[in-house]
């Protein structure tokens, strides 16, 4: 068996695991730099039976998944990929599988980025390290409205750091509900427009869907605050990037911090490298040593799981949605979700146990 391990910019993926297991048995490639445009990476892949991907890095659509006949297993760092077509790989009897990351590493970058765009700590950096001194006036934090888009996981986790900034915390999703809200001690907004209106400060935590897809555009950032800001380290496409640019160069809102791009790598021509009271990070949020670590860590797991129902006669009923409970000699249950969809069918549970 031949795995590729993809996007590892880092070059960190060979030291996060000990892949001396798996490569008893599967010879094991590591691209550091992407591979190319959608023709590059099907020619370059064509050999591989599993593939490693580090997030919707490299995307891979159905062009690619159906021009790659040896493919058997797609493993991706985080439970959601927006780049994998799942009913292709469906239709052509691929797994794919996804691993767990905490998520705090996220949510972390976002209170980062608010705190840099409250105090225009980029500009003030810039002219002290050119001789100069402070350039403008920030803003507190304390006592400002927080408005979270989705609370979720990550966006509870969001508004806990926001409490303990002594914020007010509000919050709206379209399935939002008041008994969710009160576990997490926030406010539930009826709208997302009277969230827009009465937030200091925005950050976007909903999952990505048709529904979502443009959810803040040109007409939403108008609801803003002329001096509030707008953070999003989730999904670029919840935010249209255009109308941001526009609602920044023309002083609509007071400012942004963007760790997800529409396009990544983010070319250097880019307008949003233009852009007024912009703080821009490079994918920085997901990428932390823990999580990262972790997250390689269960892929190699995955990979074993994957060999063992090739060599034992494990196997997914149906080939369709299971729930792998893998235990580990270290200890931990780790939960695995290995899915073909649809992924309304009913849920099979395994246990397995590796050896050390």
């Amino acid at each position: 068996m031949r795995i590729a391990v993809l996007d590892d910019y880092h070059g960190v993926a060979r030291n996060f695991a000990d892949w001396s297991r798996v490569e008893e048995r599967a010879e094991v490639s590591v691209y550091k730099a992407p591979l190319g445009n959608e023709d590059d990476v099907r020619a370059e892949l064509q050999p591989y039976d599993a593939v490693c991907l580090m997030r919707e890095r490299t995307p891979f659509p159905a062009s690619v998944i159906e021009a790659l006949p040896n493919l058997k297993l797609i493993v991706t760092t985080g439970m959601r990929n927006e780049a994998i077509d799942l009913a292709a790989a469906e239709r052509c009897g691929i797994t794919v599988c996804g691993t767990h990351s905490p998520g705090h590493a996220t949510a972390e970058l976002a209170v980062g980025l608010m705190i840099g765009a409250a105090k225009k700590l980029i500009t003030e950096v810039r002219s002290l390290s050119v001789g100069g001194w402070q350039l403008d006036v920030g803003r507190d934090l304390y006592g400002a409205t927080l408005g979270i888009v989705g609370l979720g996981r990550l966006g509870s986790k969001m508004a806990r750091i926001g409490m303990a900034f002594g914020m007010k915390v509000i919050a709206w999703s379209q399935n939002l509900t008041d008994e969710r809200c009160a576990e997490v001690g926030v406010t539930r907004m009826p709208e997302l427009e009277d969230l827009l209106r009465e937030s200091d400060f925005v950050s976007i935590h909903t999952k990505l869907s048709e529904r979502t897809r443009g959810l803040i555009g040109a007409r939403e950032l108008g609801f803003m605050k002329s001096d509030a800001i707008l953070i999003n380290t989730w999904r670029a496409a919840i935010v249209d990037t255009m109308a941001l640019i526009a609602a920044l160069a023309g002083g609509h809102i007071g400012g942004a911090g963007l760790d997800v791009f529409d396009e990544e790598l983010l070319p250097a021509g880019h307008l949003l490298h233009g852009a007024p009271n912009l703080i821009i990070t490079p994918y920085v949020g997901y990428v932390t040593g823990r999580p990262k670590r972790s997250s390689i860590a269960r892929r190699w797991r995955l990979w074993r799981v994957f060999s063992r129902e090739s060599r034992c006669g494990f196997c997914l009923p149906d080939r369709s949605v299971a729930i792998v409970a893998v235990y580990a000699t270290d200890g931990y249950f780790y939960p695995i979700l290995l899915s073909k969809p649809p992924l309304d069918k009913s849920l099979n549970v395994f246990i397995l146990t590796l050896s050390s």
